[in-house]
């Protein structure tokens, strides 16, 4: 649904993103790990000091053509960092902050470059809407992160549901796990309604595939919403015939 050049870039974008990713997902020795993002961080820096290397020779393209900004990657780094260095369980609200941040909203800054947007606009979207998307997956994937020993809830909304514990096989067992996953809910929801407000704002040809993700992910709250917080959870995840939905009503014009 993208022009070409627009469609490259992002292709790159998302190339550099799961490649780093899979290297905080990985079950390797954490230094091991550690030193893999330490390598992105050089390559990073010698593209933008001129100095490119082979394989991303592509993504060079697309920093030229979009002017993406050098932080935006290495915050991207800095947040798969996060996942490296410990294993986050039950972090406070501003360290989660900060990761949705560095792994949600600063892949958005570089998004809404080649999606065309507005300056202002470009980063209001990327923060409200980078953040809707990561709470909805951590919201998804609260069981297949705790089966790894992760829990990206808050501590303060395990605590003001009663849970005690940081221990993901403990907590997600909980009764008030509903009661736990409720704020960040909300927060989510809030982030969606500040981001539809924004591309409602927009140019149409800008905002095509934010209002598709968005549409994806929203979709994906609502049923979790639906089937309730209580284990043994379902999973949940999109039909192809709603997905065929969202791009009529929001891609194809």
């Amino acid at each position: 649904i993208m022009p070409k050049a627009q469609r490259e870039a992002m292709f790159e974008i998302y190339s550099f993103c799961r490649a780093v990713d899979d290297i905080a997902d990985d079950d390797g020795p954490r230094d091991v790990r550690f030193d893999q993002l330490q390598r992105w961080h050089t390559a990073i820096d010698a593209l933008y000091a001129g100095t490119v290397v082979p394989h991303l020779r592509g993504l060079a393209v697309a920093v030229s053509g979009f002017d993406l900004l050098h932080a935006d990657f290495l915050a991207v780094i800095d947040g798969m960092e996060m996942d490296v260095v410990s294993t986050i369980r039950a972090p406070n609200l501003a360290t989660l902050d900060l990761y949705c941040d560095r792994v949600a909203s600063a892949v958005g800054r570089l998004s809404v470059r080649v999606f065309g947007m507005e300056k202002e606009a470009g980063l209001a979207l990327a923060y409200h809407l980078g953040r809707a998307l990561q709470l909805t997956n951590i919201l998804r994937d609260i069981d297949e992160d705790g089966a790894i020993g992760r829990l990206y809830l808050p501590q303060e909304a395990l605590r003001d549901a009663g849970i005690t514990t940081d221990d993901p096989a403990v907590a997600l067992a909980s009764p008030a796990i509903g009661q736990a996953c409720a704020p960040i809910v909300a927060r989510a929801e809030r982030h969606f309604a500040e981001a539809e407000a924004i591309m409602a704002r927009s140019p149409r040809r800008t905002v095509r595939t934010p209002r598709v993700m968005a549409a994806a992910y929203r979709m994906l709250l609502d049923q979790m919403i639906a089937r309730g917080w209580q284990a043994p959870r379902a999973p949940v995840r999109l039909c192809r015939w709603q997905f065929l939905w969202i791009l009529l009503r929001y891609a194809i014009v």
